[in-house]
């Protein structure tokens, strides 16, 4: 059970920071001096805060790094990975780990790639629906410079994106991507002028925030769906998500809204 929401957001926390607007939940991981890498204490209060917005009235979350390092997270904390044995990283590797929490979530994830996105970071990202990356930011999995692969999601979630070659080149090389390389491989869905970054996060979270919560819950599942799914048993899904939706109550009012004019005013039902 999800202790209460607003327990959990007035909590004081060590390495991030909850900002919660108008259906929209902004969470800054925020450790500067170590690059916002993700280390236990990260991974652990991500892992508290997310079911607690998933349970709170927010439509969508943003996931971004402080601004001061030019980083989104660069990555896994180096210093744990060196301390740790296999019994331990085990343990540690034990599901679910934050980039489960973050992919099953129900309400849309969105990263805003601020900076360098690099390891873990860039497998936080790639467990997000959408990723929005300033330009001037580096993307990869350098893990295999440290005689590791990928371990949170990096080998599974990256070919889903952009195919197993350019997986594989970025895997096996622990070559770094600008954002805009990034973006034409389809790493990342835009990518914006360091100025421009926050006021296109803001107008495509308020667009989404804006949609009916269970539409939008319904919507994420039947897109994710197509990648785990094949195309008949997708469609079927879909259909079957469509059909649903005719029950709620906010397929009414989208409708009434439509036909009157105005904009609806969704109950979440």
């Amino acid at each position: 059970m999800t202790d209460n929401p607003e327990t959990v957001f007035a909590a004081d926390y060590e390495t991030i920071c909850v900002d919660r607007g108008d259906g929209v939940t902004t969470i800054t991981i925020d450790r500067p001096d170590a690059r916002n890498a993700l280390n236990a204490t990260v991974r652990d209060e991500l892992s508290t805060v997310l079911p607690a917005v998933e349970a709170s009235d927010s439509r969508v979350v943003v996931i971004t790094g402080s601004a001061e390092c030019n980083a989104f997270v660069a990555g896994a904390d180096v210093n744990e990975l060196r301390e740790r044995g296999m019994l331990e990283q085990r343990r540690a590797s034990e599901r679910p780990r934050v980039y489960e929490v973050v992919a099953e979530m129900k309400t849309p994830v969105v990263a805003h790639i601020n900076g360098h996105a690099l390891g873990g970071g860039l497998e936080l990202a790639t467990a997000c629906d959408i990723r929005i990356a300033q330009s001037g930011a580096k993307l990869g999995q350098p893990e295999i410079n440290l005689g590791l692969i990928p371990g949170g999601g990096g080998t599974q979630r990256l070919p889903r994106l952009v195919g197993e070659g350019q997986a594989m080149k970025l895997v096996l090389s622990g070559e770094l991507v600008d954002a805009e390389e990034a973006a034409g491989i389809g790493l990342v869905d835009e990518v914006c002028a360091p100025d421009e970054i926050e006021e296109r996060v803001g107008a495509l979270t308020e667009s989404i925030a804006a949609k009916s919560p269970v539409a939008l819950e319904f919507a994420k599942e039947s897109v994710r769906a197509a990648s785990r799914m094949g195309l008949d048993e997708g469609i079927d899904y879909e259909a079957e998500l469509f059909v649903q939706l005719f029950a709620t109550e906010d397929k009414n009012e989208g409708i009434d809204a439509f036909f009157e004019g105005r904009d609806p005013q969704w109950k979440g039902r």
